[in-house]
């Protein structure tokens, strides 16, 4: 079974930079950042962090992600 190497890409680093997340877990699509308190909130500085940049990101979150406090970030 060969391993697929995960690559940050620059938009995905700039966002990491500029938002700070405490905790975040690299995935294959992008990062999954954990332990947030405040969900809407947070999801919206991000989503507006994301358009003000101009990034090629997107924002992804479910019911599960949301008991451990956590969302995705993917490229696009």
């Amino acid at each position: 079974m060969e391993k697929q190497a995960t690559s940050i890409t620059p938009d995905l680093q700039q966002f990491i930079d500029t938002f700070q997340p405490n905790k975040f877990k690299l995935m294959a699509r992008g990062i999954e950042v954990r332990g947030i308190n405040n969900m809407h909130n947070t999801i919206t500085q991000a989503k507006n962090l994301i358009e003000k940049l101009g990034l090629k990101l997107i924002i992804q979150h479910n019911a599960e992600m949301l008991s451990y406090g956590g969302f995705e970030v993917n490229n696009r």
